[in-house]
């Protein structure tokens, strides 16, 4: 299918941060054919699209995000926590485990649909039903057929549940590992799931590294998120998180660790020299009372580090406002970090992609990326150009509504309406009858 898009002003997010008026983006099956001055296109196209009033750029990125706890929203059953501990044990480990497979399925459709919305087109998913383990992917996985968006997905390996969890937890990640390996689709990858530190013994992060072995697949793990995450795996181990995970081998650049809230001077060093990705989460640490990460550090470090939403949300645009936000809070200092904030939902959550898939490319408005593309709804009030468009993304386009969403080269959503096969509403409506009785098993 060749697409034209036109009358739109083209945010490229390339490496010059071009900004295009009167071009038309021409988009050939999957790929981005290129862009050229307004109606010197050669050849016919089957769909034309009138971005009059709005700008053309490429799909969000979140390099972070939980499915499961779209069943969350609106529960009042926990427990009071007075810190993230006690959040983990009244909430989110009593939620998980009372996971079913058909649950799984519907939180992670429900929050794919809502990321077309918000005009996010890959998500790097952390997974845990430890009662419903095997074919938990899988179940993702189909909604990701359905609602044809990119993905990443792994399972959340840990001791908290007994050893045959463990084992089914190990047994998950390396089947779909394997699966999407004999797929061989740029549209969804594996990677090995673990929990935390804290909550993996020595020798089963060691069957981990082992099990992992030979896939040329990274770790996604949580990584210092709170200062009890360092305190508890020093009273196991007599090391500090990040040096753990180095000594244990599961560093590395297809390596994901969420978070990293709580580091030192050397753990800083480690990440950097390994390079390790570490993701952000602002909207969810500052939730969960247990600070900032310091992105200023994690540049000068050298450390690859994206933007993810831990599953407050799959609004990518509001999630790097509150980031920058965060970011002048933590350095005390109101014009702190802007290329530092701006670079991880702009630049790096695309290279992440690029090392998770291989070498795709995506991110980017250019000839011979991924289709991966949305229109937002703007008109500029200032000049909107390369040295001004960052400004533009985060305190104006950020806040204004995602007309058309294309992934992959397929129309997902256009005018605001999803062109897809789906019943919204009967899918809602089944959600809401699974999580009732979710509720009752709470």
């Amino acid at each position: 299918m060749r697409i034209r898009i036109k009358n739109g002003i083209i945010i490229t997010l390339n490496t010059k941060q071009d900004v295009l008026y009167n071009h038309d983006l021409v988009i050939q099956d999957e790929l981005i054919e290129g862009f050229y001055p307004k109606g010197t296109a050669d050849g016919s196209f089957d769909k034309e699209i009138d971005a009059t009033g709005k700008v053309i750029m490429p799909g969000y990125i979140n390099a972070h995000m939980h499915f499961y706890s779209t069943m969350v929203r609106g529960l009042g059953k926990a427990e009071p926590s007075a810190d993230f501990s006690e959040v983990l044990k009244n909430l989110w480990w009593r939620l998980d485990r009372k996971l079913m497979l058909e649950d799984v399925h519907y939180s992670a459709l429900i929050m794919q649909i809502e990321a077309i919305k918000k005009g996010c087109t890959t998500l790097i998913d952390h997974h845990a039903s430890p009662y419903a383990v095997l074919g938990s992917l899988s179940e993702i996985e189909k909604g990701f057929v359905q609602t044809g968006l990119r993905g990443s997905l792994c399972y959340e390996l840990s001791d908290r549940d007994g050893a045959k969890i463990m084992e089914e937890g190990i047994q998950e990640n390396i089947e779909f590992i394997k699966h999407t390996k004999k797929r061989n689709s740029d549209m969804l990858s594996g990677m090995f799931g673990m929990h935390a530190s804290f909550t993996i013994s020595d020798k089963t992060m060691q069957k981990a590294v082992d099990a992992n072995n030979g896939f040329d697949t990274g770790f996604h793990i949580h990584c210092a998120e709170a200062e009890s995450d360092q305190q508890e795996t020093i009273k196991m181990t007599g090391l500090r998180v990040v040096e753990r995970l180095h000594k244990a081998g599961v560093l590395g650049q297809k390596t994901i660790c969420a978070h990293g809230v709580h580091l030192n001077e050397e753990e800083y060093d480690i990440l950097g020299s390994t390079d390790t990705i570490i993701v952000h989460n602002p909207q969810s640490n500052m939730n969960n009372a247990v600070g900032i990460a310091d992105l200023v550090k994690l540049n000068n470090h050298g450390i690859l580090t994206g933007l993810g939403t831990d599953a407050m949300t799959v609004d990518m645009a509001q999630e790097v406002r509150v980031a920058m936000w965060a970011q002048h809070l933590k350095q005390e200092n109101p014009t702190a970090a802007f290329m530092q904030v701006a670079n991880t939902l702009y630049k790096n959550n695309a290279l992440i992609v690029n090392r998770l898939f291989n070498g795709l490319q995506t991110g980017q408005i250019n000839k011979g990326y991924k289709a991966d593309v949305i229109l937002c709804d703007y008109l500029a009030p200032t000049e909107l150009s390369s040295s001004t468009a960052l400004g533009h993304l985060i305190y104006g386009i950020s806040a204004t509504p995602v007309d058309t969403t294309i992934c992959n080269g397929r129309i997902l959503m256009e005018n605001k309406l999803l062109t897809l096969d789906l019943d919204e509403v009967e899918i809602n409506k089944r959600s809401r009858a699974l999580s009732k009785e979710l509720w009752k098993r709470f």
